[in-house]
C-alpha cells in the first residue's frame, strides 16, 4: 500500500502596500471558487519557487517583482488534494496589479480579511499577517 502523499506545489505571493494585501477571487469553476486567494500557481517541475512567484504573479496580475521574503510553507490537505504552499511577501514590485486573467482582484485592508472568505490552506498565512504586519 502506498502512503506517499503527492503534493501539488504551489508559490504564493502576499503582495503587501499601504497596511493592504491584493487578492484574486479564484473561477467559480476551480477547486475552492468563489473564495478570495492570494495570487500565485503550481511550480513546474525542476523549478525554483522564487522563480515560479515571478513568473507566476507576472502572468495572473502583471507585476514584476523585485522584493520578496519568504513567509511561511503550509502543506495542506482538502480531501480531495494536497497543497504545499511556498508563500513569499511581496514588498516591491514594478507595475500595478490587476485581474491579467479576467479573475477579478481587489486591494484588502489586512485588518479586513475574513478567514471564511478564504481557502482553509490560507488560515496560517491569514493568521501570519495579522501577528507580523499590524
Amino acid at each position: 500500500m502506498d502512503t506517499k502523499v503527492n503534493y501539488i506545489d504551489v508559490a504564493v505571493g502576499v503582495i503587501l502596500r499601504d497596511q493592504k494585501t491584493y487578492v484574486c477571487l479564484r473561477p467559480t469553476d476551480k477547486h475552492q471558487g468563489g473564495k478570495w486567494e492570494f495570487p500565485g500557481g503550481k511550480i513546474e517541475a525542476g523549478e525554483a519557487a522564487e522563480l515560479a512567484l515571478a513568473r507566476e504573479l507576472m502572468e495572473e496580475v502583471a507585476i514584476t517583482v523585485t522584493q520578496a521574503q519568504p513567509l511561511t510553507t503550509i502543506e495542506h490537505d482538502y480531501g480531495d488534494k494536497c497543497v504545499r504552499l511556498f508563500v513569499f511577501a511581496v514588498t516591491g514590485f514594478d507595475g500595478e496589479p490587476t485581474g491579467a486573467e479576467g479573475q477579478s482582484g481587489k486591494w484588502l485592508p489586512l485588518a479586513d480579511i475574513d478567514i471564511a472568505d478564504f481557502p482553509a490552506a490560507n488560515r496560517e498565512i491569514i493568521e501570519q499577517l495579522r501577528t507580523t504586519f499590524r
